[in-house]
């Protein structure tokens, strides 16, 4: 347990000094050999947990401070240490036990006392110290202020289960494909296995508890995907044809892509300027045995990439601020600055505006986001509409902007025809 707290209070020390907490654990694990499964599996609790209620944790730990604590990883050490005796069923003495014995493995033996000092008076003072943080709205809902402001201006009934629902535990949803296996067929391999799912239409399955992807019966050839329900709304409502040519932009890590391919025969083209992200879609394509033209390119430099022949449907999930998926990447709250929006709001712009030119007449663009936050979404498609006069919006069969709750993350769609 010290190893695992002394990680997981570095990793947590990192992303606050900027860092990306993916890019941090596959450092470690690649970093560290050693560790068992067990071990990766509770650091990467311990770390995700502890920024997604980081909010919390921080107002926490500044009520029980007598005076600043300038050095970070302890401060993060006593952060995951909080989060443990709140959130895990870990018994309270071995997690305090263990603090102060990574402390001193952490070089800071002077702060042993403190360590033990500062996670006992929580024990005995909790039910006190958690008022006084929720007194707080950062405290309260553990995301930053900026963040807050904005959901309640622009969602003043849904702004709290917004942000209520951002702080779970994200769900694990699968995509049958269809190509393989029917989606009853499924169902059967895991009832087998005893793993609970409910059905969500489509071909989405909602378990009742996460697995680890191996488990999942069939997983390996290709007979399922794990996807999120809401994200699985694109390939539908992009209404590909057979023979149709299609482009998805942005495509990587290729959930999107492998979905619409599983649906049509299709000519389609994925586009995306991350390389290893790229490898990753490729991977998927071969595991699902499906086949597409990959390129590595901006999808807003057209001379780079585009041959100048039309295409008739095109997918832009479009770089965004990932606020419907934060659930999911933690971090994300934290690592956001409120002036990020200005700048994926351009990057969004500069992208729809050259896909535009390689819609075919008569073809359809579906814009799509992982944000709830309306600057990338409905302002966006408003402004595109304004600049575009041969651009028309498509009534949708389900709500353009998706808010995350127990089923589903938040997504927004909005589907163009070219006139």
């Amino acid at each position: 347990m010290v190893e695992v707290q002394r990680l997981a209070s570095l990793a947590v020390s990192q992303v606050l000094a900027g860092r990306n907490l993916s890019h941090i654990l596959s450092s470690f694990w690649q970093h560290h050999p050693g560790l068992s499964p067990q071990q990766r599996a509770v650091i990467q609790d311990l770390s995700y947990g502890t920024l997604r209620f980081y909010g919390q944790l921080q107002a926490l730990l500044e009520h029980l401070l007598e005076k600043p604590l300038r050095e970070q990883r302890l401060r993060a050490l006593l952060l995951v240490g909080l989060y443990q005796l709140q959130y895990t069923r870990a018994a309270p003495h071995a997690v305090v036990d263990h603090a102060v014995k990574t402390a001193a493995a952490l070089n800071q033996r002077p702060a042993m006392g403190l360590v033990n000092a500062i996670l006992r008076n929580f024990l005995r003072k909790r039910e006190t110290l958690l008022a006084l943080a929720a007194a707080d709205e950062v405290g309260r809902y553990s995301h930053p202020q900026w963040w807050i402001d904005k959901l309640k201006a622009q969602y003043p009934r849904d702004y709290d289960a917004i942000l209520t629902a951002t702080n779970l535990h994200p769900p694990m949803t699968l995509r049958v494909n269809c190509r393989a296996i029917t989606k009853q067929d499924y169902q059967t391999l895991l009832q087998n296995a005893g793993i609970e799912a409910e059905d969500l239409g489509g071909q989405a399955l909602l378990l009742k508890r996460a697995v680890p992807v191996k488990e999942l019966p069939g997983f390996a050839e290709g007979m399922v995907s794990v996807q999120d329900a809401a994200a699985q709304l694109a390939a539908p409502l992009l209404d590909v044809q057979p023979g149709m040519r299609v482009l998805d932009a942005c495509a990587a890590p290729g959930g999107k892509t492998t979905h619409i391919l599983e649906l049509a025969d299709a000519e389609l083209t994925a586009l995306d300027e991350d390389a290893e992200r790229l490898r990753h879609l490729e991977e998927n394509l071969r595991r699902l045995k499906l086949e597409a033209r990959v390129i590595c390119g901006d999808a807003a430099n057209l001379s780079a990439w585009w041959d100048g022949t039309p295409f008739q449907r095109i997918l832009a999930d479009v770089p965004c601020s990932a606020s419907g998926v934060a659930r999911r990447h933690p971090d994300i709250k934290w690592l956001r600055r409120e002036s990020d929006i200005a700048q994926f709001t351009a990057t969004q712009r500069r992208i729809l505006d050259a896909l535009w030119q390689c819609l075919d007449r008569g073809g359809k663009l579906l814009y799509v986001t992982c944000s709830v936050f309306a600057e990338e979404n409905r302002l966006q498609v408003d402004a595109f509409l304004e600049r575009h006069h041969n651009a028309t919006l498509l009534p949708l069969n389900t709500q353009s902007q998706l808010l995350p709750d127990s089923q589903h993350d938040g997504f927004f769609y909005a589907l163009l025809s070219k006139n």
